[in-house]
């Protein structure tokens, strides 16, 4: 039985080893926080990865074959691996926008991927490709807040290959946010700035992600040394699911499909390090802030499933390119005055069928669509436009009580119809009514962490554990189950307690834990917590 059920029941780092031929083992022993007067002193920088797909399980399936920078913060960190984003739709956007404002997603109003980030109003510079982006939707503060009030000589660098992933845990605050974009350079947008630092235009002038075009991404290791078969057609939509993975010989196709492939994570870890050097993140008696996203997982996760060969190895990589960033980190800082978090913006379901790791056994690919199609023509017979009227997204119900008024539809009515319908399909195992939720005990149930002041959204439809969404035939997430919803938590650096916790935390614990601390204090109230047990 799942948490949820339970509930409910009860440098350039763009190094040569991002593809082909592994390169020497980074140092899994370099520096750690020295225990000292010195290590009482202030922090000087935070420094927070969130992993994209990251799941709790991968830190005991893979935890033995690390040898560099996850290595490093494992042996050395307080290791939370009972960390969960603790939300009913675990996406991205509500994902990131939890790890650094201490808020569930009811709190800081991102509650799933499609009202994140995206908007005409705030484009993107130098005419990159991709829509434009800003934190509009976001509500409250995080911790970039606290510590530029507590100091307003802060510094803040935030990056992702994902615009919400570098947008969302900095909140509404104007700092350096830049993401990837698809012409192969990082930008941002006019929320934040009217042209690119030249630091950033200098970056891009290298054009790392067009010279990839035409290389390989080979196996790190021997092929024997990896349990995962590599022959599942059921991985990349039947294409190109097998070793090695080539890149497109086109450059600018190249640079487009630059973040499917693991060097995308070295070249964010890069432009990280460029970055921190050239704002002089660190340096001083203030503490900064350095923000890192890293995506690449999300997209291998997706395209070959959590227990495909391609995450195996892409972790390895991980592992590598972050001993490398630390490695040149702890050269240009003093580890001693550097605190550490990690954690991942949700989790991932196995294919169903698929059952290497996971007892996945019972899996439904599910579908509501007939239940909206036999809706809609419903409402068309009576002279309606359905799509005026409601929508259906995976997981969620909307309609537009306006116009549902003006027409003489009844809001519950429809509501239920499609309630009842949905219940019926295999693999549904809940559909709430959102006044329901907004009820509902948070903290007792995972999934009423719903935004309650989304007026139309009327239906929360949950499935039965590793139940999917018959998206695009990818591996999913964004349920409350464990699979999406369990993340690893951890700290590291001279406050923390190094060990192993067996403790249940969450992701929103994360920012009051941090602030504690650094010795800034919070502007609102939180949903998390410190984690006292993790600090000295």
């Amino acid at each position: 039985m799942t948490r949820a059920s339970h509930r409910l029941a009860l440098v350039s780092l763009l190094a040569a080893c991002a593809f082909g031929r592994p390169e020497g083992e980074t140092r899994a022993d370099a520096p750690r926080p020295a225990v000292s007067a010195r290590a009482a002193a202030r922090p000087t920088l935070v420094v927070f990865f969130t992993i994209d797909q990251f799941r709790g399980a991968y830190l005991s399936r893979y935890g033995g074959e690390f040898t560099g920078g996850l290595k490093r913060l494992l042996a050395g960190g307080a290791i939370f691996q009972n960390g969960f984003q603790d939300h009913g739709i675990t996406e991205t956007a509500p994902g990131h926008a939890a790890t650094m404002s201490g808020r569930f997603p009811v709190h800081t109003g991102i509650i799933m991927n499609s009202q994140g980030v995206n908007t005409r109003e705030y484009p993107l510079l130098q005419a990159a490709n991709g829509p434009g982006a800003a934190p509009f939707r976001f509500e409250g503060t995080t911790l970039t807040d606290w510590m530029v009030a507590a100091d307003r000589s802060t510094r803040v660098l935030s990056v992702s290959r994902k615009d919400r992933g570098a947008i969302l845990p900095i909140g509404r605050s104007k700092q350096q946010v830049f993401w990837y974009s698809s012409d192969g350079e990082f930008t941002t947008s006019t929320w934040y700035m009217e042209q690119l630092p030249e630091w950033v235009l200098g970056f891009n002038a290298e054009n790392g992600p067009r010279k990839s075009a035409g290389q390989q991404w080979e196996l790190l290791r021997p092929a024997s040394q990896y349990p995962e078969p590599d022959s599942v057609p059921t991985e990349g939509r039947g294409q190109d699911y097998m070793f090695p993975h080539v890149e497109p010989a086109d450059s600018s196709t190249a640079a487009a499909s630059y973040p499917n492939y693991p060097a995308m994570d070295s070249l964010t870890l890069a432009f990280a390090l460029r970055g921190m050097g050239e704002m002089q993140l660190g340096r001083g008696s203030r503490t900064d802030l350095l923000a890192i996203s890293l995506s690449t997982l999300d997209a291998v996760g997706h395209r070959y499933g959590p227990d495909s060969r391609e995450v195996h190895d892409h972790l390895l990589r991980l592992d590598r390119y972050l001993g490398q960033f630390l490695d040149s980190l702890f050269l240009l800082r003093d580890s001693s005055r550097i605190v550490i978090a990690m954690t991942g913006d949700h989790g991932v379901t196995p294919f169903p069928g698929v059952t290497l790791y996971d007892k996945n056994q019972g899996a439904q690919v599910v579908t509501l669509d007939p239940v909206a199609q036999e809706m809609a023509m419903r409402v068309k017979a009576r002279g309606i436009e359905p799509a005026k009227l409601f929508a259906w997204e995976d997981g969620v119900f909307l309609v537009e009580p306006n116009f549902a008024r003006a027409n003489g539809i009844d809001v519950d009515s429809l509501t239920d119809a499609f309630a009842r319908e949905a219940r019926k399909v295999p693999g549904v195992w809940r559909a709430d009514r959102l006044r329901d939720l907004a009820r509902a005990d948070t903290v007792q149930d995972a999934i009423a962490r719903f935004d309650p002041r989304r007026s139309n959204v009327q239906l929360v439809v949950t499935l039965q554990q590793w139940s999917v969404w018959s998206l695009a035939n990818i591996a999913m997430h964004g349920s409350p189950h464990d699979n999406d919803a369990n993340v690893p938590v951890i700290f590291w650096g001279a406050p923390f307690a190094p060990g192993r916790y067996a403790d249940t935390v969450r992701v929103v614990d994360m920012a009051p834990t941090l602030a504690q601390v650094i010795g800034v204090t919070p502007s609102e109230k939180l949903d998390g917590r410190p984690l006292a047990r993790a600090i000295k």
